[in-house]
């Protein structure tokens, strides 16, 4: 088997990729969105028999599904049969956002596809080997177990396509490596690493949790809500709302692209340079934290749109960790983004590196390993 064809299935749009998994090459790709808009796909399915004109005679093997939320039920990629879409949607619960729209692609792809084997890969996999230490909550016992309150963590996917991209670039066996993983973008989180096993994640039961993010919030004191809702008369929906999606870098300067951010804070503007010093200072936590977790640090790694990409935010956040063996070699973090490169100086305690993620390439192979093994 070579040839996966990847599918992201969003609420109102399908993404696409159809790639040969022996070369890690993409044959086709694209994206239908506006879906169920006038003058658009009406549904998933006729979105799903759109894309398959783009893709015939492209000799497909088999459906990679990209899943967001597979509770504490899955910890690898599933072949997908009737009762793996049931647990998906009951899992809806934990990702109303995410997993019903994830399902509407699976479903409609299996209707149009029955030949083929179909795959699910889920963000919250990769996850599933914290301690419980790491993923319990502290709360009354019986409720978190009944309702599934736990740590899950997400950016799985890219988590295990980024570690072991690291691992190859600095020519040493993943199994042999303390790491933190930094998957910074619109959405963003920390991940510990250590020897190939995700030990902590800052993300929780939902990607709400951590890191300050282009909408979200991330880490607060939930008393917060209560107090808002006593004096500003919030209701739950408003204040799930605003920690979702008027809140991170949108809620403190007004934009959710750390560029215009940036841009605005070379201009004088104080609320843009205090949103990207909030940014900053989580980030710093996490990377604190995680080197005490691991016990120490062998690799720091960036990804996502921000990670791969913001030259000035690599810099900046990680000037003065040099007592961790933390420093950058300003010409190599000039370089990087396009390719993935070591941008720590040579001989530094702490490999630092930038890795371009590559999901639906990750999506392609654990589809690929699951149906040959």
């Amino acid at each position: 088997m070579t040839r996966v064809f990847v599918l992201n299935s969003g609420s109102s749009s399908l993404k696409y990729q159809v790639i040969d998994v022996e070369g890690d090459d993409v044959v086709r790709s694209g994206v239908v969105e506006r879906i169920g808009e006038p003058g658009r796909p009406a549904d998933h399915g006729v979105a799903i028999e759109g894309v398959l004109g783009e893709v015939e005679g492209l000799g497909l093997d088999a459906v990679g599904h990209r899943v967001v939320h597979g509770g504490s039920r899955f910890a690898t990629a599933v072949l997908v049969d009737d009762d793996v879409e049931r647990a998906i949607e009951e899992l809806s619960v934990l990702a109303p956002l995410h997993n019903p729209a994830n399902l509407l692609g699976i479903r409609a792809a299996r209707a149009a596809l029955p030949d083929l084997p179909h795959v699910a890969v889920f963000d919250t996999a990769f996850h599933q080997t914290l301690p419980a230490a790491a993923y319990t909550v502290a709360i009354d016992r019986d409720l978190a177990r009944r309702y599934g309150v736990r740590r899950y963590g997400f950016h799985g996917t890219s988590y295990r396509f980024v570690s072991g991209r690291a691992a190859e670039l600095l020519d040493r066996p993943l199994e042999s490596l303390r790491m933190i993983v930094l998957h910074l973008g619109n959405g963003a989180s920390a991940a510990a690493i250590d020897h190939g096993r995700s030990i902590e994640t800052s993300m929780g039961m939902t990607p709400l949790q951590g890191l300050v993010m282009g909408t979200r919030a991330g880490d607060l004191d939930p008393s917060a809500l209560f107090h808002l809702h006593r004096e500003a008369g919030l209701g739950f929906e408003e204040l799930e709302d605003m920690l979702n999606r008027r809140s991170g870098l949108l809620g403190m300067s007004g934009s959710t692209d750390i560029r215009d951010v940036q841009r605005a804070e070379s201009e004088g503007d104080e609320d843009a340079a205090l949103a990207l010093a909030v940014y900053r200072h989580r980030v710093r936590h996490y990377i604190g934290a995680y080197s005490a977790q691991l016990g120490g640090l062998d690799a720091l790694v960036f990804t996502g749109g921000v990670g791969e990409h913001n030259v000035q935010f690599r810099r900046r956040v990680l000037a003065g960790l040099e007592f961790l063996g933390i420093a950058v070699d300003n010409e190599r973090n000039e370089r990087a983004g396009a390719d993935a490169l070591v941008i720590s100086p040579e001989g530094a305690p702490v490999a630092v590196l930038v890795v371009p993620t590559n999901e639906e390439l990750e999506i392609a192979r654990q589809t690929r390993e699951l149906l040959h093994a």
